[in-house]
């Protein structure tokens, strides 16, 4: 008398799908190839653990949009330990981005951003457009406001 086993469809079906997550783990969280420099690049830094763009530019006296420029990275918060980047490029200069004029240092109307405030939320409470008010205070990202901020209201 032999034993004999069931073919279960859940059994396969699971293990089907825990083969994928992990291959679609490995697939979007494992970069294929570091940012690297092209071939003008004179001088190259790798990352240490904890680092940002804006702490390696003060080692070199370097902005860190120059950074994010040259190193042709789409995201500068996602650099990581091990990675290999250019700091020094000689005569090369990035290409130049829009400056946005900074807000006047007479404020009729500032406001001191709190915890839990967006430009969105005070933007909307003012009646302003959330774009005006980023541009009007010289803000490159929205989302990048702090509580302690000073904010010009227009």
């Amino acid at each position: 008398m032999g034993i004999t086993r069931r073919f279960s469809w859940r059994r396969s079906i699971s293990s089907l799908l825990v083969v994928a997550l992990v291959v679609g783990f490995l697939v979007a969280f494992v970069p294929a190839q570091p940012a690297q420099a092209s071939g003008y690049c004179t001088q190259y830094h790798t990352v240490k653990y904890g680092e940002n763009l804006f702490r390696i530019g003060l080692q070199y006296g370097v902005s860190w949009t120059y950074l994010k420029a040259i190193n042709g990275l789409y995201n500068a918060n996602w650099i990581y330990a091990g990675q290999t980047l250019c700091v020094s490029t000689g005569g090369y200069s990035p290409p130049q981005y829009p400056q946005y004029p900074q807000y006047p240092s007479y404020c009729a109307k500032p406001y001191v951003v709190r915890y839990g405030d967006t430009l969105g939320k005070i933007a909307a409470w003012y009646g302003y457009n959330v774009y005006y008010l980023a541009q009007f205070n010289g803000l490159y990202n929205a989302n990048w406001i702090y509580a302690g901020q000073t904010i010009c209201l227009p």
